[in-house]
């Protein structure tokens, strides 16, 4: 039997990339997100290939839609071997000037779907003694960035809770992996009110070079992985310099953006 993987936020983007590239490795996938016409799609071109796709509509904000995807994570007769955290969005501006619903979502998305979604497929996975869950985090997680306080500690949790559970599982036969993209051509960018000419063309990377680098480092049973050298090397800095100071050159390159 093929193993299987679930990916949320499937319908485009990073995740629809991570569909595809874990379906050419022979996995069958279960796609998760709002965008059911999208997924359909997506699910047509992965069964044309030869692997079985599911589609599995939920907003992962919702905790009656959550648990839906929670109760298929933790179906023993239908296991699922690898777990894509990836459903996530980012919001920008002054804190105190975004309206609070939305902050309120971003965490409930891109924290507390991520913990409970872990926590429902790990007893299934340590009953196997194998699996893979990969956090989609960010860079933004490394460094404190005015304009994005929401969206960088939100992915501060995912990193430090991501590396905590690799090192509790690692023993288990479990790799948590946690991936820490740059910029990546998405649709993210529209969504958060992100200039993109603020980064230079040689940073950007695309959803299918993630992927498969995550793909490969998951392989590799490895903790981390910063996809693209110019992120490397901007994660590698973080770990020189004082966080405040970090937080004002940031700032102050957002002012001049």
């Amino acid at each position: 039997m093929a193993p299987t993987a679930l990916v949320t936020g499937a319908s485009q983007g990073i995740g629809a990339a991570f569909a595809r590239s874990l379906a050419q490795r022979g996995h069958d996938v279960v796609l998760v997100a709002r965008n059911r016409e999208a997924m359909e799609t997506l699910a047509e071109d992965i069964r044309g290939k030869g692997r079985t796709a599911e589609v599995i509509p939920a907003d992962l904000t919702d905790r009656t839609e959550l648990r839906k995807v929670e109760d298929r994570l933790s179906d023993a007769a239908r296991p699922v071997d690898v777990l894509v955290n990836n459903a996530g969005f980012g919001t920008t501006g002054r804190f105190h000037e975004m309206p609070l619903d939305e902050e309120d979502r971003e965490i409930r998305l891109n924290v507390l779907a991520l913990m409970r979604l872990t926590h429902a497929a790990l007893p299934g996975m340590v009953e196997r003694g194998k699996g893979g869950v990969v956090n989609v985090s960010s860079i933004a997680g490394f460094s404190p960035a005015p304009g994005n306080a929401t969206y960088c500690g939100t992915k501060a949790f995912v990193n430090s809770f991501s590396l905590s559970l690799h090192e509790e599982y690692r023993s288990h036969g479990i790799t948590v992996l946690c991936v820490a993209p740059g910029a990546t051509k998405t649709e993210w960018q529209a969504r958060a009110g992100y200039d993109d000419s603020a980064v230079p063309s040689f940073a950007w990377q695309s959803a299918e070079e993630v992927a498969d680098g995550s793909l490969r480092a998951l392989d590799g049973k490895r903790a981390l992985f910063v996809s693209g050298w110019t992120n490397k090397a901007m994660v590698a800095a973080t770990h020189f310099a004082p966080r405040s100071l970090l937080a004002r050159i940031s700032g102050t390159v957002s002012r001049q953006v």
